[in-house]
């Protein structure tokens, strides 16, 4: 630091000290706790030991100031001195085997990662073993020292995150380029921006015409039929963007390379929104030219020409005014009932019953404009036909819900049966329907299973909302879905018990089963499935079978048959993935989801790509090719336990990349834990070594079980995508399925290293 910055640093913490220490400017144990947030207290009174120098039981100003210049401004062996008195917890001057445990269990709750005792002691034995050079029985601060310098970058870079609060505000950055006017935006956004350019201009153009057809009539009447006319095409194409049905088709033809297909769900709400804008001024407008004519008429009031039909008013029977009223009335309910707090707030149904009004507002406007029928016939009849084959081809195919597993944070895995004729394509969703639940609903999920798995198809659900709770809340109840009793139930139910997936070594061996070997993981093991019951096949399963199957604290799997409906698929913006070079699969949370359903995908047809001598020529492979060269996917969770929803599929994709291709990376898998404290706190650098010890030595990773070593904390996306941009495998695409502002930070990284990005959406 200059003299400047190091004066103001010292005001900062001066002022950060007022505002924690007590009356006697001094900071208690407890007020040191209270500031640090740590969730181990064991910490907090280490670091409030090694502060309080002079041993007074409080931590003065002067002793913050030394302790902070030595973490700040110090030299790696101050640093590094500091850390070793952090765990010689006796102040020996050696760190013996209890210790080293009682400070790794501390760094285990401090990072919110959970292991049994023995594998406490595993990683204890691990860094014990690699540190004590001499075999001493304790591990002196050379000892230390030489084992972290091994570690690059840990050592420049040590820290305590939980004094981040003594650390003073980056300075503001300087006014840069704005990012719209890059051309890596240009190249990321051209078809969107090109698209909206289009619509702008043709808004423009509908207005001007409009306006000139009526400039004799006055001000008034010129701004609102220029309104009423663009309102004419714009309430026609907001119906187009809706046509899921056949934008699935044309994503799959050169017109998705022109068209911005993967945002018609946000050009839907950008078209809404300026509806109901067009909407507002074309009233506004005819409110004023109703009062000028008032006023010029002197005997009707301004309400007469609002609420009472008359001949020439306007609209069928002179009703203009009356359906206009109404149908802002209706846009204004339908705009407040569709915003992100009603809809992500647990109120969806609020948001679709409210959306159903629609119909009403399409029969409104028919009514209202006499024109507006022929803007609407062309969308509008395709908008009846695709509803209208959706609820023949869901009603046709009547489903079942075979079996449910209770995965850990409210996820419900539902395993549906698949028919015959069911295609689709990895990525794709399916709107789900189950009376049992809410018979009138539908909601939007992604298909998690692979197109090669034959007879079942699996969904992902995240208890978030009111329909997902109830589901969650009607499947944990073993007596709802015990099957009902007749011989059509009796063929689900063998049908139900059979493998719902093919083994390791057939076409589909990249899928995992409910039936797969055990896959230990940090505190819990996934077990199998249930043995079949004895007797007759016909014979109706009994109560015990049909009961909860315990597979760990919060997961539970159960054979059933509920009834339900799918409608759909329909296409996302993954499909492209087959097309890419290096695909980078970016999911978070439970964003993994149309990620498994590709990665099996991936996984079946490079096996089949490795196994034929001339794969271009394989007749299994005709239509199914893909020119991918590499695959990175990037799984980030907040909690250790979020990994248990996929880590048996992970499981096998490790594995059967190792059997193919022993030392390959064409698959390479990035797990990241945000809760986990990163190699740099002193609160987590003994527990990252002992990890990655373990993990050298075993060849998996201690929290998934996986070979992929889980980093903490969150991506350094600059040296993620410069990894990637340093192997040149070809042309870069991103996909990325999670929250918005996450979506936000890797779209701008990949607009700065010139990467294309396409986002999940429903």
């Amino acid at each position: 630091m200059s003299a400047g910055e190091d004066a103001a640093w010292l005001r900062w913490v001066a002022k950060q000290f007022e505002s924690i220490a007590g009356a006697d400017r001094q900071i208690h144990l407890e007020q040191f706790k209270a500031a640090l947030k740590v969730k181990e207290s064991f910490f907090a009174e280490r670091l409030f030991a090694l502060f309080d120098s002079d041993g007074s039981g409080t931590i003065s100003l002067e002793e913050l100031l030394s302790a902070l210049s030595l973490l700040v401004h110090g030299s790696e062996t101050d640093k590094l001195r500091f850390l070793f008195q952090v765990y010689d917890v006796d102040g020996s001057g050696a760190i013996d085997p209890a210790e080293l445990r009682l400070v790794l269990r501390a760094c285990l709750r401090e990072s919110s990662v959970s292991l049994p005792p023995p594998r406490l002691d595993d990683l204890a034995q691990a860094l014990f073993e690699a540190a004590d050079k001499d075999g001493s029985g304790s591990i002196t601060f050379e000892e230390l020292r030489a084992e972290l310098e091994a570690l690059p970058g840990v050592m420049e870079n040590l820290s305590i995150s939980a004094v981040s609060w003594l650390k003073p505000p980056s300075p503001p950055e300087r006014s840069r380029r704005p990012r719209y006017l890059t051309a890596a935006y240009w190249h990321n956004h051209g078809s969107q921006l090109a698209f909206l350019g289009g619509y702008t201009g043709l808004n423009l153009l509908l207005f001007t015409l409009a306006a000139l057809r009526h400039a004799g009539l006055g001000g008034w009447v010129v701004v609102a039929r220029g309104c009423g006319q663009c309102l004419n095409f714009n309430c026609a194409f907001i119906a187009v963007l809706m046509l899921r049905r056949c934008l699935s088709w044309l994503r799959a033809t050169p017109v998705a390379q022109v068209l911005p297909l993967d945002h018609s769900v946000g050009l839907h709400q950008l078209v809404g929104y300026v509806v109901l804008a067009l909407g507002a001024v074309h009233t506004g407008a005819h409110v004023a030219n109703f009062s000028r004519l008032a006023r010029q008429d002197g005997h009707r009031a301004l309400t007469e020409f609002l609420l009472t039909a008359r001949p020439g008013g306007g609209g069928l029977g002179g009703t203009a005014s009356q359906t206009g009223l109404a149908l802002q009335g209706l846009l204004a309910a339908m705009l407040a009932f569709s915003s992100p707090c009603v809809r992500r707030g647990g109120h969806f149904e609020v948001f679709y019953w409210s959306h159903l009004s629609y119909v009403s507002v399409w029969a409104l406007l028919v009514l209202h404009a006499p024109n507006f029928w022929k803007w609407f016939v062309v969308p509008g009849g395709l908008f009846v036909l695709e509803k209208a084959v959706g609820l023949v081809v869901s009603r046709a195919m009547g489903l079942r819900i075979v079996e449910v597993n209770l995965l850990p944070s409210k996820v419900t895995h539902l395993v549906v049966q698949r028919p015959r004729s069911f295609r689709f394509r990895p990525g794709d969703y399916v709107y789900l329907n189950i009376p049992a639940v809410a018979a009138y609903e539908w909601h939007p999920f992604t298909i998690s299973s692979a197109p090669e798995q034959q007879g079942t198809i699996w969904l992902h659900v995240r208890a978030r909302g009111q329909w997902t709770s109830r589901l969650h809340e009607y499947c944990r109840h073993p007596e709802v879905l015990q099957p009902c009793g007749n011989l059509k139930r009796a063929r689900w139910w063998r049908w139900a018990k059979a493998a719902p997936c093919t083994r390791p070594g057939s076409a589909g061996g990249s899928v995992a089963t409910s039936e797969d070997e055990a896959i230990e993981l940090t505190s819990y093991r996934a077990t199998g499935a249930p043995t079949a019951p004895q007797g007759r096949p016909d014979e109706d399963p009994s109560p015990e079978v049909v009961s909860t199957v315990s597979t760990g604290p919060g997961e539970s799997r159960r054979l059933c048959s509920i009834k339900c409906y799918i409608d759909g698929p329909y296409g996302t913006p993954t499909r492209r993935i087959f097309t890419s070079e290096h695909a980078v699969l970016i999911g978070a949370g439970i964003g993994i989801t149309p990620f498994a359903s590709i990665l099996q995908s991936i996984m079946y047809r490079y096996r089949l790509r490795k196994q034929s001598q001339d794969y271009k020529q394989c007749e299994s492979l005709r239509g199914e090719d893909m020119t991918l060269r590499k695959v990175d996917f990037i799984w980030i969770n907040r909690d250790q336990k979020h990994f248990e929803w996929f880590v048996s599929l992970l499981a096998k994709l490790e594995l059967e990349q190792a059997e193919q291709e022993p030392g390959g990376r064409f698959l390479e898998l990035h797990l990241y834990l945000t809760a986990a404290l990163g190699k740099s706190d002193v609160r987590a650098v003994g527990l990252q070594l002992a990890l990655d010890l373990l993990a050298a030595k075993e060849h998996k990773d201690s929290i998934t079980g996986l070979r992929a070593r889980t980093q903490p904390g969150r991506p350094d996306w600059s040296k993620v995508f410069g990894k990637v941009a340093e192997e040149r495998k070809g042309k870069v695409q991103v996909f990325f399925c999670g929250s918005p502002a996450l979506a936000k930070v890797i779209r701008a990284h990949c607009e700065r290293f010139g990467f294309r990005f396409f986002k999940e959406n429903f």
